[in-house]
């Protein structure tokens, strides 16, 4: 899986360029997926959608300037996502008008997995910026609000039960059919918010294959 070491990959190129070499040292300037996988985070993600990846270790203090490194550093990753879904997809189109060879379902496998990165790109870019630790969304909130303050605090401290609960609550909705689908509010959220960020890439894409 590409796109979670990317993303991490990300976190870690905008630290050094910042001007910390935690990253460097912790040897997780690498583009090496090893380098970065999360057993249960991987596990997560091929059953729940939503995983992640070792986070970057950092040292915001060795930034050349302290706030706006901490800022960069936590949007690479998603920049990083969405820079990927918007080269994957024409992808895609290229291969599903252009490529017409079959053999042995190889050519469904391709266009699969390129559909996949695609997806999950997009998603992670949504699930990441949720302003709840430990995800990049709260890294963004820690520095608009200074780190200060009790909304911080509890998220803080609350962050992986609230992302654990949200996740397992759509897994439960989604196999259980007697359930209805409203219920399922985080997966319509990640859903509505995915389809507008989708939006853009394939409406471009589109006017130019067509």
């Amino acid at each position: 899986m590409v796109v979670m070491p990317l993303h991490e990959f990300a976190h870690a190129f905008a630290a050094v360029k910042c001007g910390d070499d935690t990253p460097k040292l912790a040897g997780r300037y690498t583009l090496n997926p090893f380098a970065h996988f999360d057993i249960l985070g991987l596990l997560m993600l091929l059953i729940a959608r939503f995983g992640w990846a070792k986070p970057v270790p950092i040292n915001p203090y060795n930034f050349r300037n302290v706030k706006w490194g901490y800022f960069w550093t936590s949007i690479a990753g998603v920049l990083a996502n969405y820079l990927t879904a918007i080269i994957i997809y024409p992808l895609i189109v290229l291969y599903f008008n252009y490529v017409t060879f079959d053999f042995l379902l190889f050519d469904e496998l391709i266009y699969f997995v390129l559909w996949f990165i695609y997806l999950i790109s997009v998603n992670l870019v949504v699930f990441n910026l949720i302003p709840v630790f430990p995800l990049d969304g709260f890294r963004v909130l820690e520095v608009i609000t200074n780190g200060q303050g009790k909304v911080i605090e509890f998220l803080k401290k609350y962050g992986y039960i609230i992302l654990l609960a949200l996740i397992l609550w759509g897994v439960v909705v989604e196999r259980f059919e007697f359930m209805p689908e409203y219920l399922d509010f985080f997966g319509l959220f990640m859903r509505t918010v995915t389809g507008w960020l989708r939006y853009p890439i394939e409406a471009l894409w589109g006017l130019i294959f067509n």
